[in-house]
């Protein structure tokens, strides 16, 4: 009797435990209920015929480079490296424009054309293309060029994020490319570094919205069924690339457990959620292990947490560099094995074939499994069938008559007057009137190149002037539009064509003094010529100092300057706007940059952007809006003085318009509040002035105890309204309150009992957490 009693207990609690496990929530958010079973029995089928070789192919991707070479200015392949790459090593994917810069679409359906034709006959499999379409068509000749992406992020209108993606996807895909190494989500948090301008400044919520918003734009509706007008999208550089201890690029970041999975994860989170295909891996080390050898981030946080089922491409030649710069394997076939059993499934080589032999004799010795050969080869043909590539391996470019049009550009004379930025207009010198005489002048003033920045026809965008003269420089715009009669330009300093980006000449800031003494106003554009990537490192935050002089020697003239800052990350100039009257910061706008600020300068547009990081005043004080509280502090009692300030040149989020807002009846459903509740929030905004005007409206929030110093405040919610002179609306932004909840000391997150300070425009409010939970999930 008694050991019938201790079986049937223990058969009821075994059958409870079940049920308790099968009503738990997941602990995993992700997107595998997506899959579609056709693809998959498909991909069985293939799997089970391809061989070790075709597999490994697979999972190899060369740069177009290592096929060919440019001779008389015209790419061409040379067909005995094509067939070593396709027929003898099975390679099953490309990249890259030429090292000689962007194509015509008949061109790329020339070589396109050609990889897909052998790869279908030799291994039964289409090739898969990807070039970094990262503002627009960047490396289509004829292509529609967008602003960069801190541009869109200056905008805060993730509708111009959408449309500009969708426009860049259509006009990717009539060069019969369906892929592109697109968006960058990295989050632009340190002054200092060369890739500032790829993102869309420095929150992540910002990053997120947008960076989802262009995932969206790019692959369509169905992320198992791309369009012929929709392509892969890569979300890049997973992740804390941008918090380089040095502020150099490709160097190592150390980042708190809090801040990698509260700030740096966020975009990505957000970006997988929207359907991402395929994530890029950052090239550098966090906390001293290389990302591409981290299996706890992109096996466990990204596959596993997320339950993704995309695929992961590292980026350029980087399982090399775990061994030749980071020094953590021994040799390159150390390094492979290193870095696809952390999770990487396909090997941007870029030039060599030695990838594929190498990992098949890692798999022979048992050093790397099968199945995880399996899981990468699969992931990389899902890719493949959700792009319909095996149904429509080209898209002919007679499909798309709306390539390059006028639609397409007017579009992106849209996102540049939604992004380009005012930061001063003293006594409304701005607009000014018609008719006024101006002297135009500065290094960035008659340059396509410095409009467009890197990623634009060529890795440097050194090659822009050559193929985008068909489009205005900020001279020729304003020309344009006050008067050829009325402009004069003198740029005084220039920089030098070849060679070092920062490179000047500076032998005619006499020339445009003496110019200035002719004109009523003068319009100064100073910035940054076009760098990418580490060619764009720097040691000096500061303007050049000959671009210093020319601003001061102009300002002994006494006419007023309106300063035109464009550049990919913030150069510091806080002895140059004392001397202006007005400030213009129009970042990277790209090929319609100039029409823009014409249009601004005029008043034939209003500026409704605002800052996307904090600008910074001095070089010993770089810090973001979302700092820790006790960053700044008041004077201590006593001798000793623990005083600290927070100085910026233009916080984030600031940015003037041509009339005025007024915020007012601002409100939320519920004073006090759970996790598992919705906080809807109202606010009445009122275009005040007497021009038309877009807003963009945002909602902060501040933890005012906590046990983690609290940050300074976070963005939570924001959108973009459009107002006419007297109008008003009443703006409602609704989040979960999980969103209030933060990473704690133990990396776990949690919401804790206490109040909240919610702020939107000058009006703010406390809201009260009545109970603290703590979620035992990663990703609540």
């Amino acid at each position: 009797m008694k050991t019938k009693k201790t079986i049937g207990f223990s058969a009821i609690l075994i059958i409870l435990i079940l049920v308790i496990i099968t009503l738990m929530p997941s602990t995993k958010v992700g997107l595998q209920s997506s899959l579609d079973k056709g693809i998959e029995q498909k991909i069985d089928s293939l799997l089970e015929r391809m061989t070790l070789e075709e597999k490994i192919g697979q999972m190899t991707q060369l740069t177009i480079d290592a096929l060919g070479q440019t001779v008389d200015g015209e790419f061409k392949i040379d067909q005995k490296k094509l067939r070593e790459a396709i027929v003898q090593y099975k390679v099953g994917s490309f990249l890259n424009a030429p090292v000689s810069g962007a194509l015509t679409r008949e061109k790329w359906h020339e070589i396109i054309g050609q990889l897909q034709e052998l790869s279908l006959t030799h291994i039964g499999i289409p090739t898969l293309y990807g070039l970094d379409q990262n503002h627009g068509t960047t490396y289509t000749l004829g292509g529609t060029m967008f602003p960069q992406n801190i541009n869109l992020g200056a905008s805060f209108n993730r509708d111009l994020a959408f449309r500009s993606a969708q426009v860049t996807a259509y006009e990717t895909r009539a060069s019969d490319c369906p892929w592109t190494f697109s968006p960058t989500v990295d989050m632009a948090r340190d002054p200092r570094w060369s890739r500032v301008w790829e993102n869309f400044g420095e929150d992540c919520l910002v990053n997120a919205v947008m960076g989802s918003a262009m995932v969206e734009g790019f692959q369509g509706e169905d992320r198992n069924h791309l369009s012929a007008q929709n392509i892969g999208a890569t979300v890049k550089h997973y992740m804390g690339y941008s918090m380089a201890h040095s502020g150099k690029d490709r160097t190592p970041a150390y980042i708190s457990d809090q801040d990698l999975r509260e700030k740096c994860f966020a975009p990505y989170k957000a970006c997988i959620e929207a359907g991402a295909l395929s994530v890029m891996v950052n090239s550098s080390s966090i906390n001293a292990l290389p990302v591409h050898a981290n299996k706890e981030l992109l096996t466990r946080w990204l596959k596993e947490d997320l339950n993704w089922d995309g695929m992961l491409v590292t980026d350029w030649s980087d399982i090399n560099n775990l061994y030749i710069r980071e020094q953590i394997a021994r040799d390159k076939k150390e390094a492979i094995s290193i870095a696809i059993n952390a999770g990487i499934d396909m090997c941007m080589e870029p030039y060599k074939v030695d990838f594929c032999v190498l990992l098949k004799e890692l798999v022979l010795e048992g050093k790397v499994p099968m199945e995880r050969i399996d899981d990468a080869t699969r992931r990389i043909l899902r890719l493949k069938y959700r792009l319909g590539l095996f149904d429509r391996p080209n898209t002919p470019q007679e499909d798309y008559p709306l390539f390059g049009g006028k639609e397409h550009a007017l579009l992106a004379l849209e996102a540049c007057e939604e992004s380009e930025v005012l930061l001063k207009n003293k006594n409304n010198i701005l607009p000014l009137k018609p008719g006024v005489r101006m002297l135009v002048t500065g290094p960035n003033a008659n340059s396509m190149r410095c409009l467009n920045g890197g990623w634009s026809y060529s890795w440097q965008g050194n090659i822009t002037d050559i193929h985008a003269g068909q489009y205005n420089t900020i001279y020729e715009a304003l020309r344009n539009k006050f008067g050829e009669q009325n402009v004069i330009l003198e740029e005084g300093v220039r920089y030098k064509p070849y060679g070092d980006y920062r490179g000047e000449y500076a032998d005619r800031i006499p020339q445009a003094k003496q110019a200035a003494r002719h004109v009523d106003v003068i319009v100064a554009c100073i910035g940054e010529n076009s760098y990418c990537e580490t060619p764009g490192n720097l040691l000096d935050l500061d303007i050049s100092e000959n671009q210093q002089r020319l601003v001061r020697e102009l300002a002994t003239t006494g006419k007023p300057i309106i300063l035109i800052l464009n550049e990919g990350r913030p150069r510091l100039i806080k002895d140059l706007v004392p001397l202006s009257e007005a400030v213009v910061d129009i970042l990277l706008p790209g090929n319609y940059g100039g029409d823009a600020l014409a249009n601004i300068l005029s008043g034939d547009a209003n500026p409704s952007a605002k800052m996307p990081y904090t600008y910074p005043l001095n070089p010993a004080d770089l810090t973001t809006y979302d700092y820790r509280v006790s960053e700044e502090t008041d004077q201590m009692e006593g001798a000793y003085n623990y005083e600290a300030a927070i100085s910026v040149q233009w916080p984030f989020g600031y940015g003037l318009s041509y009339t005025t807002f007024e915020y007012d009846h601002f409100a939320c459903d519920r004073t006090t509040f759970t996790a598992d509740d919705m906080l809807r929030f109202e606010v009445t905004v009122t275009n005040t002035g007497k021009r038309r005007g877009k807003e963009a409206v945002m909602l902060f929030s501040r933890d005012m105890t906590a046990s983690l110093v609290p940050e300074n405040r976070r963005l939570r919610s924001f959108t973009k309204i459009d107002l006419a002179p007297g109008e008003s609306r009443v703006v409602t932004l609704t989040i979960p309150a999980s969103d209030l909840a933060f990473v704690g000391a133990d990396g776990h997150w949690v919401l804790e009992e206490g109040r909240f300070q919610m702020q939107c425009g000058d009006q703010i409010f406390n809201i009260d957490c009545t109970q603290t939970k703590r979620w035992e999930t990663p990703n609540k």
